[in-house]
C-alpha cells in the first residue's frame, strides 16, 4: 500500500509504503470507545468534596433534651437533616484513571488512522519543518494543502518548536509527537497530516 508524499506547494515529491498490518487494520468502535473514555476519565481531577458529619464544624451540644419537648428528636445540629448540616454520601477525592493495556491502545490507534486513511483524510509532507513561526504564514501553507478552515492534527516530532508555535493559538490546529499521538486526537482532529519520518516512526511502533 503506497500513499504519494507532497510538499508544502501540494507537489507530489516522492510516495511511502504503508505496513498493511496497520493501515488496513478493521474497525474496532468499542475499542476505541473504551481507550477514549479511560483517557478522557484521566484528565478528571477528581479533588470534588462535601463535608462528612466529622467535618462540619459545631453540633456538639445536643439541641434540646430527648423526651418532654413535644419535638422530634435530634442528637446534633449538623445532622445531614438540619440547615447547614453535613452531606450523606456526598462525593469524595477520587482518582477516576482506568487501566487499559497497550496492546488495546495500539489496536485501537491503527483502527481510527485506517478510518482516516480509506476517508481520504490522512496525508503525508515530506517534512514539517518551517522556517518562521509565524502562524499568518503557516495559514498561507495549509490553504495550499486545501486544508484551511479544517480541524487539523499534525504529528511530527516534538522538537519541531516552530510548528508548535505557529499553530497554538488556533484553536482548530492541534500538533502531536510521533511516539505520543493519542486515539482522541485523531479523533478529534478532520485531517492527519504526518511528516515523512513521523509516520515512519509510528508505523515502526504500530507494527510492533
Amino acid at each position: 500500500m503506497k500513499l504519494d508524499v507532497r510538499n508544502w506547494d501540494n507537489k507530489v515529491v516522492g510516495s511511502i509504503e504503508l505496513p498493511q498490518e496497520v493501515f488496513s487494520y478493521p474497525a474496532r468502535p468499542h475499542l476505541v470507545y473504551e481507550v477514549v473514555k479511560a483517557y478522557l476519565a484521566g484528565l478528571r481531577s477528581g479533588t470534588h468534596a462535601t463535608k462528612t458529619r466529622s467535618m462540619v464544624s459545631g453540633g456538639g451540644k445536643k439541641p434540646w433534651k430527648q423526651k418532654g419537648t413535644g419535638r422530634s428528636r435530634h442528637g446534633s445540629i449538623r445532622s445531614p437533616l438540619w440547615r447547614h448540616g453535613a452531606t450523606t454520601f456526598g462525593p469524595q477525592p477520587r482518582s477516576y484513571a482506568a487501566k487499559v493495556n497497550i496492546k488495546a491502545k495500539k489496536n485501537a490507534l491503527k483502527s481510527v488512522l485506517s478510518e482516516r486513511l480509506a476517508g481520504g483524510q490522512l496525508h503525508v509532507l515530506d517534512s514539517l519543518d518551517l522556517d518562521s513561526n509565524r502562524t499568518k504564514e503557516f495559514m498561507a501553507r495549509l490553504a495550499k494543502l486545501g486544508l484551511a478552515g479544517e480541524k487539523v492534527l499534525l504529528v511530527d516530532s516534538v522538537e519541531n518548536l516552530n510548528l508548535m508555535l505557529a499553530t497554538r493559538n488556533r484553536r482548530e490546529l492541534d500538533t502531536a509527537d510521533a511516539l505520543h499521538v493519542h486515539v482522541y486526537q485523531v479523533m478529534e482532529a478532520r485531517q492527519v497530516v504526518f511528516s515523512r519520518r513521523a509516520l515512519a516512526q509510528l508505523s515502526e511502533v504500530l507494527s510492533s
